[in-house]
């Protein structure tokens, strides 16, 4: 009897991950954990507005601790690596569901950033390699010489080429568009769901998303704009 009790316990986490339910408290998890990294990182990137010192002596405490620092980056790497999974298993669950195209698809129920999460979150992972690459890593880094110990450097520098920004802004533009449909929709994948909530999860959803995207683009928009250099 025990024995079975066992077998039980080490087939339910399985058995939680298989059911669309499971992926979808899986994705909505992950989701919280992203969107409070993305909320953070864009305030210490804003420190850009304060000037060479302040923004470098962030970019110190951070490789200061390498231990926490690379703790951090691999947890948020499983994150997003059980986000994509997540999403991508519900989509073809989804499209598995109703093989048939509609003769006439109404999208009157739906909003432009929920018909765009799918085709944004690879984008969005196309940008974040990208963007590890160019400020993290330096490996691409056109315009300049990428200064390990010189953030403030390295993201004025890499800024002032207009293609880098206008690719970073597009990016962000996405991001906003994800987070619009996602923030409110994780609280339903956490059970978090009901008529008189709705609502306002959607107006806090819109606020955070362009509060967001326009806290990263006010970035390159200044330093393209000549009012950081």
């Amino acid at each position: 009897m025990a024995s079975t009790v066992i077998g039980a316990g080490e087939i339910r986490p399985a058995r939680f991950w298989s059911s669309t339910t499971g992926k979808k408290a899986v994705m909505g998890a992950t989701g919280v954990i992203l969107f409070g990294f993305v909320l953070v990182h864009m305030l210490g990137n804003l420190q850009v507005f304060e000037g060479p010192e302040k923004l470098n002596a962030y970019g110190r405490f951070l490789h200061g601790a390498p231990e926490l620092l690379w703790g951090v980056r691999i947890f948020l790497l499983l994150s997003v690596g059980l986000h994509i999974w997540a999403s991508v298993e519900l989509a073809v669950r989804k499209n598995a569901a109703r093989p048939v195209g509609y003769a006439k698809r109404d999208n009157v129920a739906s909003t432009y950033a929920s018909r765009t999460m799918y085709w944004s979150g690879p984008i969005l992972l196309a940008f974040i390699i990208y963007h590890l690459l160019h400020l993290t890593a330096g490996v691409v880094h056109p315009g300049s010489d990428f200064a390990e110990t010189d953030v403030y450097h390295n993201v004025v520098a890499g800024f002032q080429v207009w293609y880098v920004s206008a690719w970073y802004i597009f990016s962000m533009i996405l991001l906003g568009l994800h987070i619009r449909h996602g923030a409110w929709s994780m609280f339903q994948s956490l059970g978090i769901n009901h008529p008189r909530h709705t609502p306002i999860l959607k107006k806090a959803a819109l606020i955070f998303s362009i509060v967001i995207a326009a806290g990263y683009i006010s970035i390159p928009a200044s330093i393209l704009l000549g009012l950081v250099r």
